[in-house]
């Protein structure tokens, strides 16, 4: 692919909570963009409260595609992200406008822009043996086996996410090579879009108040009755519900501890994640940092970009 006709994008990347869709909104009501979302909890139907999904005034200002797609009992995944965002992102430019894709998802957002990594497909002997093993013993064991085979993903992915250990483990089973190192060899170099990287971040410590206030507002907003009713529907193991927030409160709703704690709980996991999200960004080349605040030199970047050739 000649890189002159790779066709353009627009990224905006960063933690949880940091301010990406208020940042997208204002930077798509300039450009004419449409946004595209790379959030892997938005794609769910019905997760609305603890996954922050744009409100309705927002998606009232600008079209916001790849949000409410699945159920939470489906499977959904990077590969199928991948197909769906090159559908809409052709679609968008086909009518004469500019695509905007916003996420916190490292692995959607590095491969929409660098290319699918040819790793194996799902096994499904091994995932029902390893189905097996959660049933039997619940999912810190396998995270604790993740760790002795690649520590380095271990280090990325919580204890508590089953879709990404057993994802791990299949392709360490498969390839005999951790995930991380399978995914390093790639390198992703085909380089699919054209695209201007924006990271958004701030101090530590405003991102962590920003997080528990965000955490205590979705409490009050309905989050937990938005658990029960989601639970009662599909069930306690959907893939949806490996999501930060939903599996602590799943625990409070189980009778497994007291709603403050879970509370606690889900603080404390979201400041680790959006410290692990950062490490990820941070790792990505060329991404552009600002502040939320720098919206002057968000635009100018943008405008730049969209504007040459």
């Amino acid at each position: 692919m000649v890189q002159e006709k790779l066709k353009k994008i627009v990224v905006i990347c960063g933690p949880t909570a940091v301010g990406k869709t208020a940042a997208a909104v204002a930077l798509a009501e300039r450009f004419d963009f449409e946004v595209v979302n790379a959030d892997s909890q938005l794609v769910w139907r019905g997760l609305d409260i603890g996954t922050a999904k744009p409100d309705a005034v927002q998606r009232s200002r600008v079209p916001h595609h790849l949000i409410d797609i699945v159920e939470p009992d489906e499977h959904f995944d990077a590969a199928l992200f991948v197909k769906l965002a090159d559908e809409v992102i052709c679609d968008i430019l086909r009518r004469g406008r500019n695509a905007l894709v916003v996420g916190g998802t490292g692995m959607y957002l590095r491969m929409l822009v660098h290319g699918l990594c040819g790793a194996p497909p799902r096994n499904a002997e091994l995932r029902a043996k390893l189905a097996r093993v959660i049933e039997k013993g619940g999912i810190e064991g396998l995270h604790e086996y993740l760790s002795k085979i690649d520590p380095v993903t271990a280090k990325l992915v919580h204890k508590n996410d089953r879709t990404r250990i057993v994802r791990a483990i299949e392709i360490y089973d498969s390839t005999g090579i951790p995930a991380s190192e399978f995914y390093r060899r790639h390198r992703f170099e085909e380089l699919r879009y054209r695209a201007l990287k924006i990271g958004l971040d701030m101090p530590r410590d405003d991102l962590y108040a920003r997080i528990d206030e965000r955490v205590d507002r979705m409490m009050n907003d309905g989050w937990l009755r938005e658990v029960e009713a989601l639970k009662l529907r599909y069930g306690g193991e959907a893939q949806a519900f490996s999501a930060i927030g939903y599996r602590e409160l799943l625990r409070h709703v189980s009778g497994e501890m007291p709603l403050a704690d879970a509370v606690d709980l889900i603080k404390r996991n979201s400041r680790r994640f959006a410290k692990r999200q950062l490490t990820w960004f941070r790792s990505e080349s060329g991404v552009k940092w600002h502040t939320p605040s720098q919206a002057a030199a968000i635009v100018k970047e943008t405008s730049d970009f969209l504007s040459n050739n």
